[in-house]
């Protein structure tokens, strides 16, 4: 009997460098399944739809949340992020564990829909690193570095909300620790302990 897939999510603040670790993960373990996250944010140099983020008008957006199709969403600094409900139901029914990279409100979205998930907390070594990180991007205005990092400090004291914290001081390092993390999800007794019974009543019948 396949056991049903976990639903995993990382999250943290912005520029904490969740697309770094995920990408590097997902390089490493064939088995995740990645869902990819949807967002009205304009498309930056090198991204690509579809692979980073499906990009959506926000009247697009706006459709879908009406019409239920979204599994969490919310807006960050001027736009919508979230994540199409379809696909991840799909996977969890067949045994896939999922792995979603996604903001701290939409995290919060994820908990109460799906409390059995796992949530691992992201976190930059200082905040004077996070703040050297978002500039490094040559993306963001001063007002949006500015922004970012009072929401990010914001974010940080939600952490008591998840399951797990993991400090991105070194890319490898924290893609192991995820790792640790999924393997020992997977070991869990409640796990297990549930698989097993199943068997149990149909061996008995």
């Amino acid at each position: 009997m396949k056991e049903k897939g976990i639903l995993f999510v990382l999250s943290g603040p912005s520029g904490v460098g969740k697309g770094t670790v995920r990408k590097a993960l997902f390089e490493q373990d064939t088995e995740l399944k990645y869902s990819i996250s949807m967002t009205t944010r304009p498309i930056r140099e090198g991204e690509q739809e579809g692979v980073d983020y499906f990009y959506r008008t926000r009247e697009q957006f706006e459709n879908m949340i009406d019409e239920n199709k979204m599994l969490e969403y919310a807006e960050y600094v001027g736009n919508y992020y979230g994540t199409p409900k379809a696909y991840v139901e799909e996977m969890l029914d067949k045994g896939h564990d999922v792995f979603l990279e996604i903001e701290v409100q939409g995290a919060m979205q994820v908990k109460q829909n799906f409390p059995h998930g796992v949530f691992i907390f992201l976190i930059p070594p200082s905040l004077e690193e996070l703040k050297n990180r978002i500039i490094d991007r040559g993306t963001e205005s001063e007002h949006l570095i500015s922004s970012r990092l009072d929401e990010a400090k914001n974010e940080i004291e939600m952490m008591e909300a998840y399951d797990y914290v993991v400090v991105n001081d070194d890319v490898d390092h924290a893609v192991r620790k995820v790792q640790s993390i999924v393997q020992s999800e997977h070991c869990k007794r409640e796990r297990i302990a549930k698989q097993y019974k199943q068997l149990l009543e149909v061996d008995e019948r």
